[in-house]
This record gives structure tokens, C-alpha cells and sequence, in this order.
């Protein structure tokens, strides 16, 4: 692990641009996903399911349920655009199209590669988040100026869950096998990690669960952020969603080493 660290350098950040320029060029198609997804939700539980829940009891607040799962979608898409970018993403670069292969022909490391890939994928989620912040904004859902700190908070959540979905990719021998942490570990951080409803309303074993569960953490984070909460208890959230994102980060960069350089 300290030879990964003494090899990781600013040269990682033309890792990132390789992945910029890809991403600005189909801009088109990679835009409308996180700018829609906002716009989908609030139709369909705002128009749906918020017309059968009219208020959620939630830290000792009376909120809209629109109001509070607004906040849950941008930690959701974080989670999402993250993951997805250093699993499948990566593994079509590393495996399919030999891109790996051609970044350390030049004078980069493996460590500049898979560093530029986790600064990617933490890109594309914050940009996911800003984009949603601006339409939720637009619908009147967002107080401001605390709704700044979704961007650092999209940031820290980012860093996350790409080091989580590069450790997936270390481990699966074929693409289809991505299958198994998708539904094993994201589905249910999806289902249960409090974007839907408080997570306070769960019985005790399962309130365990969810609380171990990163997204749960990080929605909360988001929501206080998003509703103007600066007196909520979010340092325990906080300390924990980077003591977790710093852990996979370095896990993943180690498995992806071994699995690169054996």
C-alpha cells in the first residue's frame, strides 16, 4: 500500500481529461440523464405517492413528502452515477477496449490510472448533483445558501461509492457478474437507506442496518443541506461517510493494483 501512495501523482489528472473529453463530447446524451431523473421523480411521487402521503414526521419536523424526497434523489443519483462509471465504465475501458493497456504504454503508472478513474467518477457525480440541485431549485425545493453544501457533500458521497464500485471491479471476473453488488449492495442501499422515508420508522434490527448502510448518511446530509438544517446532528454522518469513502478508496486502489499488476 505505501508504494500505491508514493506512486500517485498530478499525471492522474490526465487520466481525468481522457475521461472529460469523452464525456464532453457525447455531452448530449450523458446531460439529460441527471437533468430528467429530478424531473421524473417529482412527477411520479409528487403526483403519485405524494397525493396518499401528505406529511412525513421527520426529526421532529412536519415536512411534504415531496419535500422530503427531493433531497434523497441527489444522494441517490451520487450514488448511481458514481458507482456505475468505475464498475461497468471501467471495466469496458480495462477489458474491452484496452484502454488501461494504452495509458501505461505512455509514462503513467497504473496508480495515475485508476487514481484519474476515481477523480472521474467523483467528477461525474457532483456534476449529476448540480445539475439536480438547479432543477430543484427551480421547483422551489431547495433553501439556499446551505444548499451550497450539496457539492462538497456529492464530492465526499462520490469519492465513495467510485472507490466502492472499483473494489467490485478488482473482484468480478466477467461483466455480467456485476449483477451480484448491484442487487446485493446498492439495491437495497436504494430501498432502505432513507430516500423514501425516514429511516427512524424501521424496526429496531432493521434501523441497525440501514444505519450502517453509507446512503443512509448521506441523504441525511443532503436533506439538511438541501431543507437549511445547520443545526441538525450531522457531525457523526459526516465523519463516518469519510472514514468509509477513505477505506474503499484505498482498499480499491490495492485490489485493482493486485488485479492489474500481479
Amino acid at each position: 500500500m505505501r508504494e500505491i501512495l508514493r506512486n500517485l501523482s498530478f499525471r492522474s489528472l490526465r487520466v481525468w481529461q481522457r475521461d472529460a473529453d469523452v464525456y464532453f463530447t457525447t455531452w448530449k446524451t450523458e446531460f439529460l440523464p441527471p437533468l430528467l431523473e429530478p424531473i421524473l421523480y417529482v412527477l411520479a411521487f409528487g403526483l403519485g405517492l405524494g397525493q396518499l402521503v401528505e406529511e412525513v414526521h421527520y426529526q421532529g419536523r412536519v415536512l411534504g413528502y415531496l419535500e422530503f424526497m427531493a433531497p434523497g434523489i441527489i444522494a441517490v443519483a451520487v450514488m448511481f452515477w458514481a458507482f456505475f462509471e468505475t464498475s461497468f465504465s471501467s471495466y469496458v475501458r480495462m477489458y474491452y477496449q484496452k484502454t488501461y493497456d494504452a495509458i501505461v504504454a505512455t509514462p503513467l503508472l497504473v496508480e495515475d490510472v485508476l487514481l484519474g478513474e476515481l477523480l472521474w467518477a467523483t467528477t461525474k457525480a457532483v456534476i449529476a448533483a448540480a445539475i439536480m440541485l438547479i432543477v430543484l431549485t427551480v421547483m422551489g425545493l431547495v433553501a439556499w445558501p446551505t444548499g451550497l453544501f450539496v457539492l462538497p457533500i456529492a464530492l465526499v458521497g462520490g469519492l465513495l461509492f467510485a472507490g466502492l464500485g472499483m473494489l467490485m471491479t478488482s473482484m468480478v471476473k466477467t461483466i455480467s457478474q456485476f449483477n451480484v453488488p448491484i442487487f446485493v449492495i446498492i439495491m437495497p442501499m436504494f430501498t432502505f437507506g432513507g430516500t423514501f422515508f425516514p429511516v427512524e420508522i424501521l424496526p429496531d434490527w432493521a434501523l441497525v442496518v440501514a444505519l450502517a448502510l453509507p446512503l443512509t448518511h448521506i441523504a441525511l446530509l443532503t436533506r439538511a443541506a438541501v431543507l437549511g438544517w445547520s443545526n441538525a446532528p450531522l457531525l457523526g454522518s459526516a465523519l463516518y461517510v469519510v472514514a468509509i469513502a477513505l477505506s474503499l478508496v484505498a482498499l480499491a486502489l490495492w485490489r485493482m493494483k493486485r488485479r492489474l499488476v500481479p
